[in-house]
């Protein structure tokens, strides 16, 4: 992913006036261009984990579900669009007409290539400092989910999943994750 070099921090509102043609993030004041779409199979994961956890969190109203892209504001120097993420009812009031306005209770994220060390790093590390309340790191090419909740600060491990295993999370009570569905 190309980035744009500054001395100085870009904002908010420097990451509004990008072109609407342009797909970027905005990670600790870096202006992050995105690389072209991606490979199919990231592409076939989203739409299954969509269609599983859409439904199911609003048939049982539980909260919403975006997918890319849809703008996150954490602050005024981040601004990221995860693969996919969950805002729950209790917090509603997050999302605004433009963007998720707040730290939502769970992202998404499906490696790439070229994304799969800034999901592990940087942004890893930005979810958990402004609240997200449960991180999975999606891979593609291995078939395998990783669980990180929020713990005292940190995203912490807990659980690594594969083809055919099935996993829960707290944010979508009743919820199964089968991965044979998924991958």
């Amino acid at each position: 992913m190309p980035t744009q070099p500054s001395d100085v921090p870009f904002t908010y509102q420097d990451y509004l006036n990008t072109p609407d043609d342009v797909r970027c993030e905005l990670i600790e004041g870096e202006l992050l261009v995105m690389e072209p779409a991606p490979a199919t199979s990231h592409q076939r994961v989203l739409v299954n984990l969509t269609l599983l956890l859409a439904p199911f969190a609003r048939e049982h109203g539980l909260g919403e579900v975006f997918i890319a892209p849809t703008d996150v504001y954490l602050s005024d120097t981040n601004v990221v669009q995860p693969d996919l993420l969950f805002v729950s009812a209790a917090r509603a009031s997050i999302v605004t007409e433009r963007d998720v306005h707040g730290a939502p209770d769970l992202v998404v994220e499906i490696a790439s290539p070229s994304t799969r060390q800034r999901d592990r790093g940087i942004k890893m590390e930005i979810y958990a400092r402004y609240g997200v309340v449960e991180y999975w790191l999606v891979d593609p090419a291995t078939a395998t989910v990783e669980t990180l909740p929020l713990k005292d600060g940190q995203m912490v491990f807990t659980g690594g999943y594969g083809r055919p295993d099935t996993f829960t999370t707290p944010l979508l009570p009743g919820l199964e994750v089968d991965l044979g569905l998924i991958f």
